[in-house]
């Protein structure tokens, strides 16, 4: 058997993501290059390392303003190889417009090439023309992914694969290769801001739901959570408060908070997805958006235990918005040093013991054998319609 680098601790995980903007920097005037840009995001996430967090997650993108990888296990490799511990991500693989088969061989790859400190976040993504790009229909997006993402469940867990589908040619008798690392397949986390179907989606299949939680207010989050978790229990993975939830969320911290929100105001005023909208402090107020000082974002990032519950991963977007690349190296000694910390104390004082952490390789290989419980859903997994999975779809499977 495999000895996997990836810690076997259980509690909760803290991390940052990156959607890998190439924004012009509204204070200075410049705008860094592609390379540059690409280069700043390795250092980063060495930087999350060494300042303690447990992940990075980078998002994908196919189009400017965006330096995100098209391909994010080759970014998430070259990382893997000057890392020793941190858990690296996606914050977006596009399960709608990539190939399952493809998807399956990479993400394996990139398993053994990081020693199982790797996991994955499947969504539909933020740019409606990605569709057309790669030959695809966004009309036919929810379906898309139900279907993707059967067929990559499938090739995880199967050698010989004969599969029929509506949206790619079909297989019959296909082994994905390589193998996941120790059998056993990369943990998946499906993401959405607005879509039930995706919280849908992950409780079926018991993986886990990441909420983006930046844009929406908080009752919105609460409630797709709510969903998550009830159908978890539903379908038989554990009671609804041991489902795997994840929440994003931006940051801008200084010592002094009113020194924070003057610095970020201009980022935030001509940022690719907040300017020209409600202000700042509207922002703040309706959004988990925090900006001010360690305590504050401390104090926020409790709160959210509030309305979704214990949960397992925090994600904090720092990079965005055309942020220069020292202030963002900043932010994370801030991070590592005085947050935290300090959350890692908080939250799992008031976890109950029955409820799990994040998930790790070397954690989730020692729970093997899996429950009877996922082994029947297992035998029903390619059965699942986007809205009511015991309902089945013929037309999806073989």
């Amino acid at each position: 058997m495999t000895t996997s680098t990836a810690t076997t601790e259980s509690t909760m995980q803290f991390g940052i993501f990156t959607v890998g903007d190439v924004t012009t920097d509204p204070v200075t005037g410049a705008t860094v290059t592609e390379h540059d840009r690409i280069k700043a995001t390795v250092a980063i996430a060495k930087k999350a390392e060494e300042v303690g967090l447990d992940v990075f997650a980078t998002g994908e993108h196919h189009n400017p303003p965006f330096a995100a990888p098209a391909n994010p296990p080759v970014l998430l490799a070259a990382i893997a190889a000057q890392t020793q511990r941190i858990i690296l991500s996606t914050a977006t693989t596009l399960i709608t417009t990539n190939d399952p088969v493809r998807l399956a061989q990479d993400y394996s790859y990139l398993q053994h090439l990081a020693g199982g400190r790797m996991d994955l976040m499947l969504g539909r993504g933020n740019t409606g023309p990605v569709y057309p790009w790669f030959g695809k229909d966004i009309r036919n997006g929810l379906d898309l992914a139900v279907e993707n993402y059967a067929l990559l469940h499938k090739l995880w867990r199967e050698e010989l694969v004969t599969w029929k589908g509506r949206y790619r040619a079909p297989l019959q008798g296909f082994t994905a290769t390589p193998r996941p690392l120790d059998g056993l397949p990369p943990f998946v986390w499906h993401g959405s801001i607005r879509s039930p179907e995706i919280a849908e989606q992950a409780a079926f299949y018991g993986d886990g739901f990441f909420s983006n939680h930046i844009f929406w207010p908080k009752e919105h989050t609460a409630r797709m959570v709510e969903l998550y978790r009830r159908r978890f229990e539903h379908y038989g993975h554990g009671s609804a408060d041991q489902a795997i939830v994840g929440l994003g969320g931006q940051v801008f911290m200084r010592k002094n908070a009113q020194d924070a929100i003057r610095e970020f105001r201009p980022y935030f005023d001509n940022a690719p997805v907040y300017g020209g909208g409600p202000s700042l402090e509207s922002f703040m107020r309706e959004t988990p958006l925090t900006v001010g000082s360690p305590q504050q974002v401390i104090e926020r990032t409790l709160s959210f235990r509030d309305y979704v519950g214990d949960y397992q991963r925090q994600l904090f977007l720092i990079d965005h918005a055309g942020l220069p690349l020292k202030t963002v190296l900043e932010q994370l000694d801030l991070l590592g040093e005085e947050v935290v910390p300090v959350l890692r104390k908080e939250f799992a004082a008031l976890k109950p013991a029955h409820v799990p952490g994040g998930p790790t390789h070397a954690a989730r290989l020692a729970a093997v054998p899996p429950r009877a419980a996922a082994a029947a859903t297992e035998s029903v997994s390619d059965r699942w319609t986007g809205t009511r999975a015991e309902d089945g779809n013929p037309a999806a499977v073989a």
